[in-house]
């Protein structure tokens, strides 16, 4: 088109004045909105031919003139463009300016930097700086009115206020019976050294030994260990003396909550006595001036104690250990005496609160394991029968838990084959015993159906005089 149109202009020619027009955008579709009276051969905005051309083709070619300004204005590298403000810039552009002004844009022309401001914000006309910043050693002045010479060489410290009596049992009491879950001495002596209990250190030793005495045989162990471990770092062999001794005179309210509480305390006092932190001549000290009969029983087993510490008892012993602190070997054979002593005695209610003593509720299937195997030994019925009311007694108390009762059951059907070795009969009493506590309650089908049976052969031999044999071993 625009070849077209050149060669048209070629073969008229017009004066460049004439080609003048005032349309700048180019995007109009009325030509005949502008008339110029100059241009003879221009009629409403066409283009008249001296042949004969048809209005139209007149009509393509001034559309095809105004196409070819507006590409050359747009043309980056040739002819002339138009600037933003309308100025003619020939030979060269002129990239459009951005509608916003750069001249306050603070960002970095870098593109370094995250946006934040300079000096964190402590910069800037009239700002003194950040809060808190010393930029030079500050030096006091001694004209200034609020100049105080005893505060120049001070020390600040945290200063923690002692506990007071009030408090002291809420606070304390935590922490002893938390002790009893973890059996930490280090824990509890630094939780009480950070507490500043000034006064109140004495009293201590008998709240944990008050505390003690309605638990159970391991923390009074625990607690043995414990005013061994404070005495010294926390506290001293005076605060000892002076707690045991409000023990002592509390006794008559202590006997209404614990019944055996002289007894025990007794045996606290002898294991303190053992353990050096109270001192040897205490119990002597009180020879004539006794008047509670409570206090007067209480020196007594601890004098009995020590008497027969000499003779060879030992008396860090006399709590036991507790139960998860017990060596396996120990325990299972507790268990062998336990049961040992109720076949002789046949006093359920005495092994059950023996087993209880123990304080091992997750070894029961241990107890369950070792009463099968006595019965597995033993030749009469007498045995079978009464560890059957036994096992029936506890089940049914929830002593013995179903897991466990469990366990032990299992435990037996897997070491059966061994058994056997020593017990040539041990499958068919098993299948006796399986079956009479399935009857009884004790274990249920599932586990019953679980145990092992061996092989029989029911054969007729020369022998037997014709009757059929319903047990080989």
């Amino acid at each position: 088109m625009a070849t077209d149109c050149e060669a048209w202009l070629n073969a008229n020619p017009v004066e460049a004045e004439d080609l003048s027009d005032s349309f700048v955008s180019g995007e109009e579709d009325n030509a005949g909105s502008v008339v110029n009276k100059n241009i003879k051969n221009e009629i409403n905005g066409n283009w008249l031919s001296s042949s004969s051309n048809s209005i139209h083709e007149a009509r393509l070619k001034a559309k095809a003139k105004r196409r070819l300004r507006k590409n050359s204005s747009r043309d980056s590298g040739r002819g002339d463009s138009l600037s933003d403000n309308g100025d003619v810039v020939r030979g060269t552009s002129v990239a459009p300016t951005s509608p916003k002004s750069k001249l306050l844009d603070r960002k970095s022309r870098l593109g370094k930097g995250r946006g934040l401001p300079k000096k964190g914000g402590a910069g800037g006309k009239g700002v003194w700086g950040r809060s808190g910043e010393v930029y030079e050693l500050q030096t006091v002045d001694q004209k200034d009115p609020n100049y105080d010479e005893a505060q120049e060489n001070c020390v600040y410290e945290t200063v923690v206020p002692p506990l007071e009596e009030r408090d002291f049992e809420k606070t304390v009491t935590p922490i002893v019976q938390e002790y009893f879950q973890h059996g930490d001495t280090n824990e509890v002596a630094e939780l009480l050294a950070g507490l500043n209990l000034g006064p109140m250190q004495s009293e201590v030793p008998s709240l944990a030994v008050s505390l003690a005495l309605e638990a159970k045989a391991s923390h009074r162990e625990l607690t043995s260990m414990l005013l061994a471990d404070l005495c010294g770092p926390v506290l001293s062999r005076s605060d000892m003396e002076n707690s045991f001794d409000k023990l002592l005179l509390e006794l008559p309210d202590l006997v209404l909550d614990t019944p055996g509480a002289p007894q025990l305390v007794g045996q606290f006092i002898a294991r303190a006595v053992s353990d050096q932190i109270l001192s040897k001549t205490y119990v002597e000290g009180y020879k004539g001036r006794v008047d509670c009969q409570y206090t007067r029983a209480s020196l007594d087993r601890a004098t009995v104690l020590l008497k027969m510490s000499k003779g060879g008892l030992r008396i860090d012993n006399q709590w036991g250990a507790g139960g998860g602190q017990r060596p396996v070997m120990q325990l299972i054979k507790e268990v062998n005496l336990l049961l040992k002593e109720y076949i002789l005695s046949g006093d359920s209610k005495e092994a059950e609160r023996c087993l209880r003593d123990l304080e091992v509720p997750h070894f029961h299937h241990e107890f369950v394991y070792e009463a099968i195997v006595l019965v597995l030994e033993s030749k009469g019925e007498k045995t079978l029968k009464m560890l059957l009311q036994l096992l029936k007694s506890l089940s049914a108390s929830s002593v013995i838990t179903v897991d466990q009762m469990r366990r032990g059951y299992e435990r037996v059907y897997m070491d059966i084959a061994e058994i056997n070795i020593d017990v040539p009969r041990a499958y068919y009493i098993l299948e006796q015993f399986v079956d009479k506590s399935f009857s009884m309650g004790i274990i249920d089908v599932k586990l019953r159906d679980l145990c092992p049976c061996r092989g029989r052969k029911r054969f007729v031999s020369e022998g037997d005089g014709g009757v059929v044999k319903l047990e080989s071993y």
